[in-house]
């Protein structure tokens, strides 16, 4: 298999995602205790350290090895469907993925920390998730 110059393109921005990420997440851990939340904008935006051991939106709780599973599927069919997928929805949905799954494997839970205070927190893999997969709905819609 031939990589082109798209492919090569995919992996730095897919790398450049993870590792900023997981600087994010670093940096979170490092300089704030769980449960710390610093008002950027007072009632509208806040810095705030939770660990989720569930997915998006805090749903399934404790069931860290059974997300780890579901994230290698998830990974699996995106590589399977690799030529068929449009290169963004593709590539943030590979670094949204990756990046929560080495929380999932290394920390035993995800770090979330942007916090609306009218939506659960997220960070930087979950927008790149969300955005792709929305991206990705649009791209099917509209190809049907």
């Amino acid at each position: 298999m031939k990589i082109s110059k798209t492919d090569y393109f995919f992996i730095f921005l897919a790398l450049g995602l993870i590792v900023f990420d997981q600087i994010t997440k670093f940096l979170i851990r490092s300089l704030m205790t769980k449960g710390q939340s610093i008002a950027l904008i007072p009632n509208i935006l806040h810095i705030t350290y939770v660990q989720n051991t569930g997915s998006a939106f805090g749903l399934f709780q404790n069931t860290v090895g059974i997300l780890i599973w579901f994230s290698l599927i998830v990974l699996g069919l995106v590589f399977y469907f690799y030529d068929k997928l449009h290169f963004i929805p593709r590539t943030l949905i590979i670094a949204g993925v990756i990046g929560n799954l080495l929380d999932r494997i290394f920390l035993k839970h995800v770090v979330d920390f942007v916090d609306f205070r009218i939506w659960p927190a997220f960070n930087v893999a979950d927008s790149c998730l969300s955005i792709g997969v929305i991206l990705l709905i649009i791209y099917i819609i509209k190809n049907k």
